[in-house]
């Protein structure tokens, strides 16, 4: 890792910090004791988007569940816990909902970095999502043998919709959860204190691709109204929306191709 992408991820992680203390002090004003106040879970999906936070809590308690790792501790004194998710839309399901089963979190976060959408955005800036949408699951209409693939003309499908998500008359649009509206007045209650970049709303996109191709950025700009695409928020969100538990996603910017802000391939 650069130390520019190492820098960048601390800075994400210690503004969501921010945040969370934020949220702590608003449910702390139960007359519940400490050991009994539900904790705020923190996601991040590689050592280098928790190590940070890991680091900032008050004896953390490392619990292993297969694949997924989550330490428990304190931050000014509320719990928090910390969830390397690892990366991917399965991964990120799965470790929401075994945190959200063995934890019963108030308040769930997700963050780390994103590749930018939109145009006007730049490295370091902060997008706080206000909705994040499944960008992965599309229908590839019928081409015969020979004719290649036509990336631009697949369908969007929403597989949260009824009836059949192959169907003619299916939704031509991806799934959508919105983020929780009392997080959302938090995170941007703490715009001030982050002076790396901009912090602004936005649409955080999730898919398990990668892509680099201009033309479908852009569809997913204008068609969507992505303004970042990543590989965890959504699946994580989709969770927590079935699980009623408020969810907001944050993601920092670590390259944007459509304005050739820095971009590193190996980050």
């Amino acid at each position: 890792m650069t130390d520019m992408n190492r820098s960048m991820r601390v800075a994400v992680q210690r503004w969501t910090i921010g945040v969370v203390v934020g949220v702590a002090l608003l449910s702390a004003g139960t007359v519940q004791a400490q050991t009994e106040r539900p904790p705020v879970l923190v996601q991040g999906a590689m050592t280098s988007e928790t190590e940070h936070l890991v680091a900032l809590l008050g004896s953390p308690k490392l619990e292993q569940v297969g694949n997924w790792s989550f330490w428990r501790g304190t931050i000014d004194g509320y719990p928090v816990i910390v969830s390397k998710t690892n990366k991917g839309m399965s991964n990120a399901a799965a470790a929401t909902a075994l945190a959200i089963e063995l934890f019963h979190p108030v308040a769930i976060f997700n963050q780390g970095t994103a590749g930018g959408h939109d145009p006007d955005l730049h490295v370091y800036d902060i997008v706080i999502g206000t909705a994040s949408l499944n960008v992965g699951a599309f229908r590839a209409m019928f081409r015969k043998r020979g004719d290649g693939s036509r990336p631009l003309e697949w369908v969007p499908l929403d597989l949260l919709a009824d009836g059949s998500a192959i169907s003619p008359n299916a939704p031509h649009r991806p799934a959508r959860f919105d983020a929780d509206a009392a997080l959302l007045d938090v995170a941007r209650r703490t715009r001030g204190s982050y002076s790396r970049g901009r912090v602004v709303d936005g649409i955080i996109g999730s898919s398990d691709m990668w892509i680099d191709e201009l033309d479908r950025v852009a569809q997913f700009h204008s068609d969507f109204g992505t303004s970042v695409e990543e590989m965890e928020t959504a699946s994580a969100a989709q969770v927590a929306s079935a699980m009623h538990v408020p969810f907001l996603g944050i993601r920092v910017l670590s390259d944007n191709i459509t304005n050739a802000s820095t971009y590193d391939a190996k980050a």
